[in-house]
């Protein structure tokens, strides 16, 4: 016997920002909040930088997000701050952080993947917006 039931496990972020490069920014803080919970908790004292081509904002949001996540999934590296900067090349990052310490972090979801449902970058009058869903 087997039954079909709905079930919802993920969650949204939607994100506003005056530039290109802050909405990435504001991101990723969004992304690591959704990891770590509180990104306080977290010392910046690990740099690393990131470098991903492309031209197509939503493109570009989906790539950096999910590099983001696969260094967290792969090196334990939770990050907290992040200067980005977006150009007709694609984006340049540096962000700041440290490696996951069970003894001193809590995790607040484990995310599965960034999807592409209801993936958007869009600039309007009031600057950039973005929405993007991940699974839980």
């Amino acid at each position: 016997m087997y039954e079909l039931f709905a079930h919802t496990a993920d969650l949204g972020i939607r994100v506003r920002a005056a530039t290109l490069g802050d909405l990435m920014a504001d991101a990723a803080r969004g992304l690591f909040t959704v990891i770590a919970g509180d990104l306080a908790q977290i010392d910046a004292v690990e740099e690393r930088p990131f470098a991903l081509p492309g031209t197509d904002p939503t493109w570009l949001l989906h790539d950096w997000m999910s590099e983001l996540l696969a260094v967290f999934e792969i090196e334990r590296l939770l990050l907290r701050e992040f200067t980005v900067k977006v150009d007709e090349t694609g984006l340049r990052a540096t962000a700041r952080g440290e490696t996951f310490d069970p003894s001193r972090h809590t995790l607040a979801h484990e995310i599965k993947a960034v999807t592409q449902h209801l993936l958007d970058v869009r600039h309007g009058p009031a600057g950039w917006e973005a929405e993007f869903i991940v699974d839980i």
